[in-house]
């Protein structure tokens, strides 16, 4: 594996951190690291994640917000974070540990043997994989995971998994340079980025991207994702839509090309 950083969004996981998962997965891979973002957490999160911190200094950093911003900001100042840092592979990974951390070393694989740029889990139920998920959310995220493909104009079985890794690019500092327009939804809004920011179609922009099948993938209890937050979805799409399809989507490309 080489030079790889993991930015990890926290909000209220104090009781669902994984300590000893974590460190061991240091001990394992001695080219790997992990930024913690402690996302204005109101319970012991940053403590946890400062504990996990003094026990591997060198390869644990964290960042803690002092505010809620949603995992969409969380992710983004940790992924800029990583980007301006000696890293060749920065991704991001839910906290929760729905899909293991053993994965990371599996999509590193693929990025550092061929040319692929972007390596994004996908919880697809095949035999030979663990892959538990509530059937109604399932079900519900097949007709999201549909609209967001038909919506970006890429074909995408599973954009909403935690867990993406990429090789470090100057696109992908641009694509996570500016604010995201849209929280519950930003993994759509961000691969929609790519094209935006690298001036070509969708498809050639994707051509270098893997899904790869997880091997395992539980549905963790105490997830914060709520039927409501579909609802939220399809209003999100919306803003999506206008930001992609209507006249809108040359300012929104100049406000991704922009010079802070």
């Amino acid at each position: 594996m080489r030079k790889t950083g993991i930015v990890v969004p926290c909000y209220n996981e104090s009781k669902r951190i994984h300590t000893d998962s974590f460190l061991a997965a240091l001990d394992k891979e001695p080219n790997l690291s992990f930024l913690f973002v402690n996302d204005g957490s109101t319970d012991d999160t940053l403590s946890v994640l400062c504990g996990i911190r003094e026990k591997n200094r060198e390869r644990v950093d964290v960042l803690s917000l002092e505010a809620n911003c949603g995992k969409a900001e969380a992710v983004r100042r940790g992924m800029l974070k990583l980007t301006d840092g000696p890293f060749d592979n920065v991704g991001y990974w839910d906290a929760d540990l729905a899909t293991p951390l053993e994965a990371i070393g599996e999509f590193c694989s693929i990025l550092d043997a061929t040319d692929v740029t972007v390596v994004i889990g996908s919880r697809i139920r095949l035999l030979g994989r663990n892959v538990e998920r509530n059937p109604l959310r399932h079900y519900v995220g097949r007709i999201f995971a549909t609209c967001a493909s038909l919506l970006i104009e890429m074909v995408v079985y599973d954009t909403q998994c935690g867990a993406k890794i990429f090789k470090n690019s100057a696109p992908l500092r641009k694509v996570f340079g500016k604010p995201f327009r849209v929280n519950w939804t930003f993994d759509v809004e961000m691969l929609a980025r790519f094209p935006l920011v690298m001036g070509c179609p969708p498809s050639r922009a994707c051509s270098q991207w893997y899904e790869y099948p997880l091997q395992e993938w539980i549905d963790v209890k105490g997830s914060k994702v709520r039927l409501k937050d579909f609802v939220i979805g399809g209003l999100e799409f919306c803003t999506l839509f206008i930001l992609l399809h209507t006249p809108a989507r040359k300012r929104y490309v100049d406000y991704l090309l922009a010079s802070d």
